[in-house]
């Protein structure tokens, strides 16, 4: 299956394929692969990410799934690549990890069916749905700031296209240690039909990206951890948690918080009722 990648090569943006392991560049120019700096494999106009899809999360929130999907939206300043520092900001604390799979458009889809969807899909690659909690509270259910803010969607580190989504597996790790174990067989609405979903009112442009949910066991990570999501087929994203160089401004705006709501999605939606205490995160 080929992967593509995009990268910065002697000071310019440049579209390379991966031959192994190196990345060469259309001109024949050759870099390693683990020496490349990287930069998200496509340009979209719109991130579009469904709320809830895997079984398991479902579980674990101990909720039921509405008739169709909900979804919300990421700004595409909110971009990150493969081996990109994710912010989190000063003052904050509740930065969770979701390891996904992206769709990538490929050419402009509208009013498409679920048996027509794959045509207009270019490849798949794979994604980091970070969430800041603390602003949970006052976002009032668009996910703004919680999703959309600065540094919080890497995706990497390249654009594989021919790959099949059925039956792969999805793994989280922070600090080498498995966090997330999931399966793209326990999604609810396979990557087809949310590209017929969206596009029933809202066209699609080649480059973007749709996030197909995360499965059970987001968790807060902090300065200093290293996130890895590894997909099936689809490679291994990597990237370290920074702090912020400033706090949330305090002149403006609803500050961060820390309610039930904030603590509960936080550490998995049950921790009250399984009598675990917040911890104490630096």
């Amino acid at each position: 299956m080929p992967e593509y990648r995009r990268i910065l090569l002697d000071g310019a943006v440049t579209e390379t394929v991966r031959e192994g392991e190196e990345l060469v560049a259309r001109d024949g120019r050759r870099v390693k692969a683990d020496e490349a700096h990287h930069l998200p494999p496509v340009v979209p106009s719109k991130i579009i990410a469904v709320h809830l899809n895997h079984r398991s999360r479902v579980e674990e929130f101990r909720t039921t799934l509405p008739p169709a999907p909900t979804y919300f939206h990421k700004p595409t300043s909110s971009l990150n690549a493969h081996r990109g520092a994710v912010v989190r900001p000063e003052g904050c604390k509740w930065l969770n990890y979701e390891g996904e799979v992206a769709i990538v458009i490929g050419r402009t889809c509208r009013n498409v069916s679920p048996g027509e969807a794959g045509e207009y899909i270019a490849g798949y690659t794979v994604a980091n749905d970070f969430g800041l909690h603390d602003f949970r509270d006052t976002d009032a259910g668009s996910m703004l700031r919680v999703k959309g803010s600065d540094t919080l969607c890497p995706l990497g580190p390249g654009l594989v296209t021919g790959w099949d989504f059925r039956g792969k597996h999805l793994r989280t790790y922070v600090n080498g240690e498995v966090v997330q174990d999931g399966s793209t067989d326990e999604m609810t609405w396979d990557m087809h039909y949310l590209v017929a979903d969206i596009a029933r009112t809202i066209t699609l442009y080649p480059g973007d990206v749709l996030l197909s949910g995360t499965p059970a066991n987001s968790r807060p990570v902090r300065p200093g951890d290293l996130v890895e999501v590894e997909v099936e087929g689809l490679g291994r994203l990597a990237n370290r948690i920074v702090t912020g160089p400033a706090a949330i401004r305090a002149d403006v705006g609803a500050q961060p918080s820390e309610s039930e709501e904030v603590l509960s999605t936080a550490l998995g939606g049950d921790w009250e009722f399984r009598g675990i205490r917040p911890p104490r995160r630096g």
